[in-house]
Order: structure tokens, then sequence, then C-alpha cells
């Protein structure tokens, strides 16, 4: 018998450009898109704008609907997450869905807890939750009143998809055991775990370097990725007046709306903030850079953390320098990637790290441990788990 070819809906935190970086769920949309048994890829995502019901095909031939939100200000996002205010916009592309897709075989993928109300309202062959983020706390890991209220809409908003999922892929210990205290360890074969990666093929290569620190032929501290609030300013502000010598390199788009901290960070002479650059410029600053640094705050939020940008440093064989982030301390390794827990550790983690930059054994060492979390083989990994016969799980806990 003839298998049906696979329609692929993936429900994005966002419109697909508006972060200007590639997160997993990119990297999830083009590998399925890439796949034989693929026909389309829908990428469903809330928009602030209020834009017209229909289907537009992106450069990359996915294809995009966008449900907008109720307002267009920031502080009406819960409605992503509360049926009543999001209920006819999603009915309207799943009518379309019906109408367009009736013949293919469907599955619904979740990439953060909004539109909880798609898995129940469709047949669905399969619904998956791919969990990157603990997505009820604040990412700047400071609590209001607000905050509060959001996380209680949230958190009913996960706990529906994660009861009514077929599968869940987490991306850290942490958040695999977040998902079990909500199913019960009974239900263990439906979560999997499975790290973030890197495009080896990418940063393996010590080519070309970014032109952005001519003239500097010191020890260059990067961070490359989204500047956000989950980030500890503070102390990179510290250590930039502490190590004048030093150049720190922040590469990424501002996701703090200029905070005061991030803005007293820029006011030292030793760093400089490039913004935002094409994903594939990134390698370019993968060479450029001496140290990697990941210098997050103590936080809930970065507790179930597992970062993007890891394995990517590792594989331009650049040591790394993790701070508050307990799912990456099973990598901690000796002038490969140093995992700390205080903040006064983190220069000393630093300036030991410098001593290794240019002693090519420990640089092959770090490119051999990335080329174990390609992005492809984790992906692949995945999907055998998704296209077999799994039961659903059972009607006590949904």
């Amino acid at each position: 018998m003839k298998m049906k070819m696979k329609v692929h809906i993936i429900v994005g935190a966002a419109e697909w450009e508006q972060d200007r970086l590639r997160y997993r769920r990119h990297r999830l949309a083009e590998f399925l898109l890439s796949r034989a048994d693929t026909k389309e890829v829908i990428w469903l995502c809330p928009t602030p704008g209020q834009a017209e019901a229909s289907i537009t095909v992106l450069p990359n031939g996915i294809k995009q609907w966008k449900i907008p939100d109720l307002l267009p200000q920031k502080a009406f996002r819960f409605g992503r997450y509360m049926d009543r205010f999001y209920k006819k916009k999603a009915e309207l592309f799943l009518k379309f869905l019906k109408q367009s897709c009736e013949h293919y075989s469907l599955c619904l993928w979740y990439t953060f807890p909004g539109f909880p109300l798609l898995a129940d309202h469709f047949s669905w062959d399969k619904i998956v939750y791919d969990c990157s983020d603990l997505w009820a706390s604040p990412i700047s890991g400071k609590g209001s009143v607000v905050s509060r209220l959001r996380q209680r809409v949230i958190a009913s908003a996960e706990e529906r998809i994660i009861k009514g999922a077929d599968l869940i892929f987490c991306t850290s210990d942490f958040l695999h055991q977040q998902v079990l205290a909500k199913l019960g360890t009974n239900y263990a074969a439906h979560v999997h775990t499975y790290e973030n990666g890197v495009e080896f093929s990418l940063f393996s290569d010590e080519g070309e370097k970014a032109d952005a620190a001519r003239g500097f032929d010191g020890t260059i501290l990067g961070f490359v990725g989204g500047l956000k609030p989950k980030l500890d300013f503070a102390l990179m502000t510290k250590a930039a007046r502490e190590k004048r010598e030093w150049l720190f390199l922040l590469v990424g788009p501002d996701g703090t709306r200029r905070s005061s901290e991030f803005e007293e960070l820029l006011q030292e002479p030793n760093v400089l903030w490039t913004g935002s650059v094409p994903p594939h410029e990134v390698p370019k600053y993968m060479n450029l850079i001496d140290i990697g640094i990941m210098p997050y705050k103590p936080s809930p939020y970065n507790n179930a953390v597992f970062p993007l940008k890891l394995f990517e440093y590792l594989a331009a064989g650049k040591p790394v320098v993790g701070v508050n982030l307990p799912s990456t301390r099973k990598y901690n390794e000796d002038v490969v990637y140093r995992h700390i827990e205080r903040e006064a550790d983190f220069l000393p983690a630093c300036e030991e790290l410098e001593k290794s930059v240019c002693q090519e054994e420990w640089r092959r060492r770090r490119i051999e441990l990335a080329k174990t979390r390609d992005w492809n083989s984790i992906l692949e990994g995945m999907y055998e788990i998704v296209v077999k016969e799994i039961p659903s799980l059972p009607a006590s806990v949904v």
C-alpha cells in the first residue's frame, strides 16, 4: 500500500523572519520540507498585525499562515493561549486545511504552547510538542502580579498540549522532568530529550573572519545570539571593566529594548556590538573570537535553557564559558567547556581558557565533540520516532 505524503503544520512563536535568528523551530521546518515524504510544510504563527487570513509562500518554499493577535500591543499576546480570543481565526485555518489537504497525512508540531485548541478541533495523524523553553517563566527572572497571571495562562495552555500530544521532545533534562511531572512517569515512553545541535559543516572550517575588530590583536570574548533579558549584562560590564585589554564582542539583535543594563554595558570602551547579522555570516564571527561566552542570570527560566550556541562555538574550535546553565553541566571539560555557577568564577575561567586558545590538541577535541551533535543527526533521530506507530496517550491522561 502506497504511503500518504505528509503535510506538517508547525506552530511557531512568531513570523518566520521576525526574530532575525535561526532557532530550533526554523531548522525543524526546513528539515521536514527537505524530506521526500513531505508534501508541504505550513508555518502557523501569531502576528501582532491585523493580517488577512490567507496563506503565503516564503522564499524557502515553506508556507506561512498568520493568526492576528487580539490587538497589536504586547500586553494582548495572552490571547494566543486562551481559546475564545483566537478560536474563529484558528477554525478558518482548519477549514482551509481540510479542504486542501484531505488526501494527506497531517502532523501538527507545537514549538510553543500557543493555540492549544488546534489539537482538539481536527483529526490529526500525529501531534508532537517540541518543548524548548520554560515558556511560562519570565525570561528576565523577575516576578510581578502581571507575570504571575501570564504564567498561569501559559501553563494551562501548555498542559493541554502536553496531555494531548502523541510525542514530546525536550531540549534539556530539566524540561524532560517538568513534562513528566505533568504526565506521570508511567508515560515516560512518550517523552524524549534531544538537545540543541550545530550545522557542523558551516562552522568547522577555519576560513574567513569577520571584519568587526579591525586593528585589535588581543583576546576577543564573544557572545553570538539574541541579546535578551535572560543574559547577565551586569556580569559582562564588570568583566569588561576589569579586563580592559580584552575585547567583548556582541553579535546579534537586541531583544532587551535597549534596557538600562544593556546600555550600560555598551558604554564600556572595550565592548563592541555589531547588531544583527545574517545567519550565513555567523561562522565568520565564530572564527574571529577566541573564547565563546554564555553569561546567563540565575533564574528558573535559565534552568531549562540549552543554548543554541554551545556546539557552534565548539565546532569553530573555540573554548566556551557558560554561567548558570545547569543543562550544560554534563559537558564540563577542562579547556573545552567550563560550566560555572558563581559570578566570581567567570573571569578566572576565561583567563584559564585564554591559555589554551592556540593549542591544536584542544581545538581538535572541541571540534570532535561538536561533530557528534550535528543538527541533521538530531532531527533524523526525532523524525524516526515520529514516524513509528506509537499509541496516543491514554484518555485518563488527556
